[in-house]
């Protein structure tokens, strides 16, 4: 049992799913995995453990933005030895060609978020995804023509932002989409030596000003968990 996590040693899996939303962790289980239990309820932060093709997988939701997840990434770590962290999530996007529903896999995630400004003092530090797990994730979606985009997100500590063009810049550069969880991600996975990966449907856009309801949000997007899970196998 850890802070946050009143999960005994044991029941939760070495390769574990990220959602932020724990409708999502609840839908991801009751959807994907077989002979489910629930190893968490603390704060509303809903963890499951079951099977996916006899591979024992596990699903926490962690919250909205940086600091939550890395309460959750940090406890998974160094609580119950996980070796494998895939968030699964929502973006917007930044650039016309990355549409509603569409797929991103975050090859490297930039970010607004103080998150690293302490430990690399005057310095970028540039958070990356696990090469192995990137790689299956790209050839199972080939494999299966699944349509992905993948390169340059942004990881930001805001959802409302003042100035409603700033992300112009950020697309001026190739960065593809925007959310709030990956670059904490990538920092603590590569820090602690284990394996980390985002992959994230495009929910809503900056560009088009299109957008899903919170119902879509919280229920759907199977593909991207399809690619996730199957990424562990």
């Amino acid at each position: 049992m850890s802070v946050h996590l009143e999960a005994s040693k044991g029941t939760i899996a070495e390769a574990v799913l990220l959602p932020g939303d724990p409708m999502r962790a609840q839908w991801i289980a009751d959807t994907f995995l077989n002979d489910v239990s629930c190893y968490n309820k603390v704060r509303g932060m809903l963890g499951f453990t079951g099977y996916y093709k006899n591979k024992r997988v596990s699903v926490q939701s962690t919250g909205m933005g940086v600091p939550s997840a890395l309460i959750y990434a940090h406890e998974l770590i160094n609580f119950y030895d996980v070796k494998t962290l895939i968030r699964v999530g929502t973006a917007g996007s930044y650039q016309p060609d990355v549409n509603i529903r569409d797929i991103v896999v975050a090859m490297a995630a930039s970010s607004t978020s103080g998150i690293n400004n302490s430990r690399f003092i005057n310095a970028d530090y540039a958070p990356t995804a696990n090469f192995e797990l990137f790689m299956k994730a790209a050839t199972y979606a080939q494999d299966h023509k699944i349509p992905i985009k993948a390169g340059n997100i942004l990881t930001t500590d805001e959802f409302y932002e003042d100035d409603e063009t700033s992300f112009q810049q950020w697309a001026d550069f190739g960065v593809l989409c925007v959310e709030m969880e990956a670059a904490g991600l990538y920092t603590i996975a590569t820090k602690y030596k284990v394996k980390a990966l985002a992959i994230l449907t495009i929910s809503d856009s900056l560009v088009t000003k299109q957008k899903t309801s919170a119902q879509e949000r919280e229920s759907t997007f199977p593909t991207m968990v399809e690619i996730a899970l199957n990424s562990l196998l």
